[in-house]
């Protein structure tokens, strides 16, 4: 008799749990293994491990694998005046009030009270890990409206770090796209950063909107709208928590967006 894929005690072999999410046929993802381009927790797998997807972290190269079978992804556009939490005493709108509330998912870092934008909501602790910690330095990008026109003395010292009271920041990418339209890339994730940023230069924000987190954007979600990430951008994210330089192309999102 065959010997089961799955137990109780052993878990489910590797390279099944590679193919299934995409990285190639088992064929395929056993020469991987073979190969010793697969770890898992840290170490160098070997053919014949078994994994349990819901705890263990498998890496391809170095980059991280999203392989939990329970784990969604949902992309919202965060309107003004909802906060970026699970629950809020003061029972303001939620974040997490806006997608299904099965299974439970929590917001990738925050978005504040009057910001708009890109909002990652996910039940993936470890992505979720990478995407927060400033070691690992995921971009985000801002469409800030400010006060008045910066001068390109300004926006060079946004670009070269600017002195805040917890102290400077690191290098930014900033640039005009037209008069008081200020389009900012950073990757940090301190409170209020940017707001922060265009104070210390004398330009106020009037209004401020996230456009991308590392590889993803989406145009076409309205305030209020969200969307499950697709297989594809899921690895794309996956892969700048390892390599945050490599910035793919905007991918092309579903054609249905949900309210």
């Amino acid at each position: 008799m065959a010997e089961p894929e799955t137990s109780d005690v052993e878990g489910e072999r590797l390279q099944k749990v590679l193919a299934r999410v995409g990285i190639g046929s088992r064929r395929a993802c056993e020469d991987l293994i073979a190969d010793e381009r697969v770890t898992v927790n840290g170490e160098v797998a070997v053919l014949g491990r078994r994994v349990d997807p819901t705890v263990d972290v498998i890496e391809v190269d170095g980059a991280l694998i999203a392989v939990r079978p329970d784990a969604v992804y949902y992309l919202l556009n965060k309107p003004v005046e909802v906060v970026t939490t699970a629950d809020d005493p003061q029972g303001r709108s939620t974040v997490v009030e806006l997608v299904p509330d099965d299974p439970r998912v929590f917001p990738v870092g925050r978005l504040d009270y009057l910001t708009e934008g890109l909002l990652l909501l996910t039940n993936d602790g470890e992505l979720t890990h990478r995407l927060t910690h400033p070691s690992f330095g995921v971009e985000k990008e801002y469409l800030a409206s400010v006060e008045g026109v910066p001068s390109r003395g300004a926006l060079r010292r946004l670009r070269e770090g600017v002195e805040l009271d917890d102290g400077v920041t690191a290098p930014a990418k900033a640039s005009m796209s037209t008069p008081g339209l200020v389009r900012l890339t950073i990757h940090e994730g301190r409170n209020r950063q940017v707001r922060r940023m265009c104070d210390a230069i004398g330009h106020p924000v009037t209004r401020l909107v996230r456009t991308r987190i590392g590889p993803l954007a989406d145009r076409s979600l309205k305030p209020g709208e969200w969307r499950s990430l697709t297989p594809d951008e899921v690895r794309q994210l996956a892969a700048a928590v390892t390599n945050p330089d490599a910035q793919p192309d905007e991918p092309k999102p579903p054609k249905r967006a949900n309210r």
